[in-house]
């Protein structure tokens, strides 16, 4: 199978399980998690452009396990990280780290936040070495193996 077909075989598996908890993750530690999350996919490579970061706001807020979160709620938190990382990197990193364990607490809520990070990643059909870097880092700040999700 060609890597993208096993990409987007990924991408909608992670979905599929998401949709699977949906009414499990509703708690503001997973909404803060998984903003950062997508922040932190976004903003992988060290830089993020207009059209990358309209496209990572319009998959959050078509996202159906998002949607039991405000949409403006959702922005904000996403632009605040997003504007934390692109500000300083490597200083900004740190404190959407700190938000991303927010949901270490609850594995089903870890877990979702780290498949989130992957269906974004893999939402343009190129998950990078430097996304699935980041990926794979907040595997370990979540206490998951990355093996688990094929990192």
């Amino acid at each position: 199978m060609a890597l993208w077909d096993r990409l987007k075989e990924s991408a909608s598996t992670m979905q599929t399980q998401l949709m699977a908890k949906k009414n499990d993750l509703k708690s503001g530690a997973f909404r803060d998690a998984s903003m950062a999350m997508c922040a932190l996919v976004a903003a992988a490579d060290g830089t993020v452009d207009p059209s990358e970061r309209q496209r990572v706001a319009q998959l959050i807020a078509t996202n159906e396990v998002l949607q039991n979160f405000d949409a403006d709620d959702l922005r904000r938190h996403f632009e605040e990280n997003l504007n934390k990382l692109t500000a300083d990197f490597a200083f900004g990193k740190v404190s959407v780290m700190q938000e991303i364990a927010k949901a270490k607490k609850k594995p089903a809520e870890a877990r979702a936040v780290i498949q989130i990070g992957i269906v974004i990643g893999g939402a343009d059909g190129d998950f990078d070495k430097d996304e699935q870097a980041v990926v794979r880092e907040a595997c370990y700040t979540l206490g998951l193996p990355p093996h688990e999700f094929d990192l």
